[in-house]
């Protein structure tokens, strides 16, 4: 049976680097959620305005039908993706068994770092539009909060973790 994470959070958080631990510990393929978007979306970010809803549901559809088509073929994944809102998460997770991970930090840490990281698209401005339009995993969405206000890799254990709980159920 096949298992898919998501890494989730705001942008800054460190989805991409905990995304790739979990791909290399657990020997799943993994996928940067940001490769999805159309060049039209990495535009609007990249001039610092927000993608809207519309903006997200083809790229959220694109994800889960790559997981799913992953699946299909028995593959196990780990995906970096912002998942920001609940009906986002419900899109990603159609017809799967997904865990979401999601990286919670405040958004002075995470603008900290933000502002250190080169080559990015996403400027640290839209980072007070991630955190308005965040909504916390609920109790019934399969996941776990890690928190990011750590070393890297004590975050990536704590994410490592949560998969191993995960697994054995």
């Amino acid at each position: 049976m096949s298992t898919h994470i998501i890494v989730m959070g705001v942008s800054g958080c460190g989805k991409t680097t905990v995304a790739q631990a979990l791909a290399k510990k657990f020997g799943f393929e993994m996928a940067e959620g940001d490769d999805f978007h159309p060049q039209a979306n990495v535009d609007k970010m990249s001039h610092g305005i927000p993608l809207n809803d519309e903006d997200r549901w083809p790229w959220l559809k694109t994800i889960n039908e790559w997981m799913r088509d992953k699946d299909a073929k028995g593959v196990s994944t780990v995906v970096s993706c912002s998942a920001l809102k609940r009906v986002y998460r419900d899109v990603l997770r159609k017809d799967l068994d997904v865990l979401f991970i999601h990286l919670v930090g405040s958004e002075d840490l995470i603008g900290s770092r933000m502002k250190q990281r080169k080559g990015h698209y996403m400027p640290v401005s839209l980072l007070p539009s991630q955190f308005a339009d965040l909504e916390p995993l609920q109790s019934d969405e399969g996941g776990v909060d890690v928190s990011i206000d750590a070393l890297p890799e004590q975050v990536e254990a704590a994410a490592a973790d949560a998969v191993e709980q995960w697994l054995k159920r």
